[in-house]
């Protein structure tokens, strides 16, 4: 079940347009000098409708934060959630986190975020899961020295398999839980939409910070070992995530 399309979507992005980033492979390596005035860059992988972006960029006014998001249904939310709250260090980015050395150089970013991506619990989709060796690697690209990987998901399962996938491509780990707010000691973390849900429905969040070290692997060491018998029990797949998805979807389209 797919997401459905907002009928009033190109007024609607283009009244926020002014957060819009339509070409950003022009500002690879360059982002903090065209923007000035921040002192580091952050990248969110996956915004959807934007809860998370705005109080991050808000309790972080020094960073400069890029909100990367393939689906603009759920972009144009938190385009508009980021303008009328007058948040100015946020811009948004039209693009698939795969392409994600195409407006980032290397060593350009010095944190990413991950909230609550995609299980693909299918073996054969698992080089899908935004936590899988290939997509880790490109990400050890983008990061400086020291970087950093906040990851967040609700999925025991894609946790854990998020675990051993880190430690095989030799990322120090750091601030692991399985309660993140029964825990409640680690830094600051604005919730997204859906952990904001689950938490109210008594749900556990796992969170880790995987740290960049000399010895993690990057894409200089090749393509990663294909991905066998990588499927994930009890957890929920895409068809379930686009569902629910869909149901937030039609809601904000009545705004």
């Amino acid at each position: 079940m797919r997401m459905r399309k907002k009928p009033n979507l190109l007024p609607r992005m283009e009244r926020a347009g002014a957060v819009l980033v339509p070409e950003p492979e022009e500002y690879a390596g360059r982002w903090l000098a065209a923007f000035p005035g921040y002192s580091a860059l952050h990248v969110e992988l996956g915004c959807g409708k934007g809860r998370f972006t705005a109080e991050t960029a808000e309790s972080r006014s020094d960073i400069l934060l890029l909100a990367v998001e393939k689906v603009p249904d759920a972009m144009v939310v938190a385009m508009e959630r980021v303008m009328e709250r007058g948040i100015n260090n946020v811009r948004f980015l039209d693009r698939d986190v795969s392409l994600l050395g195409t407006f980032l150089e290397k060593g350009e970013a010095e944190r990413i975020y991950i909230n609550f991506c995609d299980p693909w619990p299918k073996s054969r989709c698992a080089k899908n899961r935004l936590t899988a060796p290939g997509f880790l690697r490109l990400y050890a690209d983008a990061l400086a020295d020291g970087g950093e990987i906040h990851f967040k998901t609700d999925n025991l399962p894609l946790f854990e398999w998020s675990v051993e996938q880190l430690q095989a491509e030799r990322w120090d780990l750091r601030e692991i839980t399985n309660d993140l707010h029964r825990d409640g000691v680690f830094p600051y973390s604005a919730m997204t939409d859906y952990e904001a849900k689950f938490y109210a429905e008594g749900v556990k969040i796992n969170r880790l910070v995987a740290k960049k070290t000399d010895k993690t692997l990057t894409s200089a060491a090749g393509a990663p070992e294909r991905l066998r018998n990588a499927s994930l029990r009890d957890a929920k797949g895409r068809e379930d995530s686009l569902a629910h998805f869909a149901a937030e979807g039609e809601k904000s389209a009545e705004k």
